[in-house]
């Protein structure tokens, strides 16, 4: 099981999505899947059956992330219910015309002022602006695919600022 393989390596939260509709399906399978390390996190998507079933595993101690959030009463309901993390989708939001980073900061604010403990995860993120724009919010986790963390390190300033200095050095070292 890859979940397995993950647990070995990763000190943190681990992401583990149910996959049943059903509270009470839910609830067992993510008490299953808890079993497995002290780290497991249940994604849950937001709907009816999920905030119950994220209500109940608040309770018993189940760490839960609701994910396919995409508007700022969604995020209030899974707070409500006990999320321990909710995941708006930002580049889906972006995908049809909306502002997903905005729909962020509308979520942390709202959070903020209500005192909510629910965590913001940045989901669905696209491009570095996008991980600019979640920090500037204060979102406390972005999901940033390998060619975005590529996108952000890189900067075409820097590579020729790099070459520059290879080249002074070369010239000045009598290594050319």
């Amino acid at each position: 099981m890859a979940v397995r393989e993950i647990m070995a390596v990763v000190d943190g939260p681990i992401s583990v999505e149910a996959v049943n509709q059903e509270a009470s399906a839910i609830i067992a399978e993510a008490e299953k899947l808890a079993s497995f390390h002290p780290n497991i996190v249940v994604k849950i998507p937001v709907n009816a059956e999920g905030l119950k079933a994220v209500k109940v595993l608040s309770e018993r101690n189940i760490r839960t992330n609701v994910t396919l959030v995409f508007s700022v009463n969604q995020a209030i309901l899974a707070a409500l219910a006990g999320a321990d993390y909710v995941s708006p989708f930002v580049g889906r939001l972006d995908d049809i015309g909306q502002d997903g980073m905005q729909l962020v900061a509308e979520i942390i604010a709202i959070y903020r002022n209500y005192s909510f403990l629910t965590r913001v995860i940045a989901a669905s993120i696209r491009h570095p602006l996008h991980v600019t724009i979640a920090a500037k919010a204060g979102a406390d986790i972005a999901t940033v695919p390998y060619k975005v963390l590529t996108q952000m390190l890189n900067h075409p300033l820097t590579t020729l600022g790099i070459e520059k200095f290879l080249a002074d050095w070369a010239k000045i070292s009598g290594t050319s």
